[in-house]
């Protein structure tokens, strides 16, 4: 994604763990991506609240974290967009445990919860979520437009 940047475009990725980030960190000082990418440590959901007021819109966001908190970070991702930004939330769909009623284990319960939030949501226009099945078995991924 960083070498497709305009000369002025800008990533900002984040990690929860310190092993996560060093051995990020590592990987873009390696590609010689800096000051393309700013990596940040921390919970997501706390580093994207402490941005300043104005940071520019978002053009594309990519969520894959702890999934009990994807309404969270869909609402903080939406804060942080403008019209035709694309919301990448990977990992939704959880060998299809999302439709199981009986599992309320905290990450379906919020990846449901998500998906209630996303359904006639004012600052989107249009969402899809895909199935995919690869190595690791089937999940997938929804994507958002925002209006």
């Amino acid at each position: 994604l960083a070498r497709a940047l305009p000369e002025d475009g800008y990533i900002l990725t984040m990690e929860g763990r310190d092993t996560h980030a060093a051995l990020g960190q590592e990987n873009i000082d390696n590609a010689k991506l800096k000051p393309t990418v700013e990596l940040k440590c921390g919970r997501a959901a706390d580093i994207l609240r402490a941005l300043p007021e104005d940071t520019e819109p978002f053009d594309f966001i990519f969520i894959d974290a702890d999934k009990q908190s994807y309404p969270e970070y869909l609402e903080l991702s939406l804060s942080l967009s403008r019209s035709g930004t694309i919301i990448f939330l990977d990992n939704v769909i959880r060998a299809g445990e999302i439709l199981n009623p009986e599992n309320q284990k905290p990450s379906i319960v919020g990846l449901r919860d998500m998906f209630k939030a996303m359904q006639n949501h004012p600052k989107i226009l249009s969402c899809t979520a895909l199935q995919t099945i690869g190595s690791k078995g089937h999940d997938g991924f929804a994507l958002a437009i925002v209006k």
